[in-house]
């Protein structure tokens, strides 16, 4: 076994070299690098040499992938890349131009800038997300981690009690009306129904608690909307402070791995007037919606 596993954050993310990930992958690296996503949540590669082929090769790895939400959604969207597996996460249009900014893609895409866990609104969410860098911009563009365990992990004993049990709704809906940018169709909004989740889980290859929330996270059920809304709005706070955030800066050749699970994550601003083009595979959690332990 060939990989190094380098930790760059005191509690979570971690840097792992030695493995080109455009070549079959052996045993031995496939459990050492998951090992390393149970421990750090976030890993890193750099320098490598992917297409889309490649990249959705490497994912089925870990996991079934899951088909595009985008792609799902936006049926009347020309989308850029043919592969149903990869997210086009750039600004860049069908015809390889930057989008305009009144497009309805990029208007719909600035929702990654709020923090979010991916798929978070399907009934089955998403597990391993796995984004790869073609372009980066000169500068800007940087996404930011929450680690969630370590969030958990700060809170009162009275909250944590508190917090058992509960179930808040999901919706991708919710996350895009707190932009107010984009207007869907009756058809989109009944392609993505809302959908429970635990607000603590327990994650299945630490087998530490953690909190699992998003933008997506619209109320808690059983409790009046402003109520619920509010303490979802502290929890992301208190996620959110520094002592449980990582910022990457990518390069070209970067490939980043998170777990949904146990993270949370958003994008950062950039001049969109410059080509970013970066294609995520996210591969899916296994247990039905309310049977993921909490």
């Amino acid at each position: 076994m060939s990989i190094t596993v380098t930790p760059t954050h005191p509690e979570f993310v971690a840097e792992i070299a030695g493995v080109d990930l455009g070549a079959p992958l052996g045993p031995a690296d496939r459990d050492a690098i998951e090992a390393a996503i149970n421990r750090y949540a976030v890993v890193i590669f750099h320098d490598q040499k992917l297409d889309d082929e490649r990249q959705v090769a490497f994912a089925r790895h870990f996991g079934p992938v899951e088909a595009s939400a985008a792609k799902l959604r936006q049926r009347d969207i020309k989308h850029r890349l043919l592969a149903d597996e990869i997210a086009d996460i750039s600004n860049l249009d069908s015809n390889g131009k930057v989008l305009e900014a009144d497009s309805r893609r990029r208007l719909d895409g600035l929702g990654n800038r709020l923090w979010h866990t991916d798929a978070s609104f399907r009934r089955v969410p998403g597990a391993l997300s796995m984004l790869y860098a073609h372009v980066i911009p000169d500068e800007g563009g940087d996404t930011e981690f929450a680690d969630m365990r370590a969030a958990y992990d700060a809170l009162p004993d009275r909250t944590k009690q508190e917090l058992e049990g509960l179930v808040a709704e999901h919706s991708i809906w919710r996350s895009r009306e707190q932009l107010g940018v984009v207007k869907y169709s009756a058809e989109e909004l009944a392609s993505l129904p809302p959908v429970p989740q635990r607000v603590v889980r327990t994650h299945p290859g630490s087998h530490r608690k953690t909190l699992y929330l998003a933008s997506h996270a619209s109320h808690i059920l059983g409790r009046p909307v402003a109520d619920g809304r509010l303490l979802l709005m502290d929890l992301i706070e208190h996620a959110t402070q520094s002592r449980f955030t990582y910022s990457h800066a990518w390069k070209q050749g970067d490939l980043v791995i998170w777990d949904n699970r146990c993270t949370m994550h958003r994008a950062r601003p950039f001049d969109t007037s410059k080509v970013r083009d970066l294609r995520r595979v996210t591969t899916r959690d296994v247990a039905s919606t309310l049977e993921q332990a909490a």
